[in-house]
């Protein structure tokens, strides 16, 4: 018997969409307002779940005390009113979309040992909303 648990949790980063491959007019057009040099900031939403059998001993999938830590270590401490572009390496590269967000997130989740990592789920705002879920295999891009 394999079930699902979800845990919310909330942090607050600015962020500058911009991309150094684009030229400055290019990004505009593509990012329109987020793409200004002074940034902005959402509060985001991210719920995590994790699955695997109930533990007869304890009657739980994972202990959330557990969860709380791993998350608030990897994900919370990490990201909670920061600069995404200034102070999370991958987004000196990357552009600090919400997808990439995600992926980076999902990526620093996958190691908690209690359970196995289902998806990701970021709310940015009311409107928009994002998930990963892993590579499957065979899947097209």
């Amino acid at each position: 018997m394999k079930l699902h648990l979800t845990r919310r949790y909330a942090f607050a980063a600015a962020h500058r969409l911009h991309s150094p491959a684009l030229t400055e007019e290019e990004n505009r057009r593509i990012y329109g307002k987020c793409c200004n040099p002074h940034g902005h900031g959402h509060n985001y939403s991210v719920e995590v779940t994790v699955s695997g059998p109930v533990d007869p001993a304890t009657g739980m999938i994972a202990n959330l005390t557990d969860l709380d830590a791993f998350v608030g270590r990897e994900v919370l401490d990490a990201f909670d009113h920061k600069n995404l572009n200034e102070e999370i390496p991958v987004f000196r590269t990357a552009v600090p979309t919400t997808e990439n967000l995600c992926l980076e997130i999902f990526t620093r989740l996958r190691a908690f040992p209690a359970a196995r990592l289902e998806h990701v789920r970021i709310e940015e705002t009311g409107q928009n909303s994002f998930e990963y879920a892993g590579e499957t295999q065979g899947s097209a891009r």
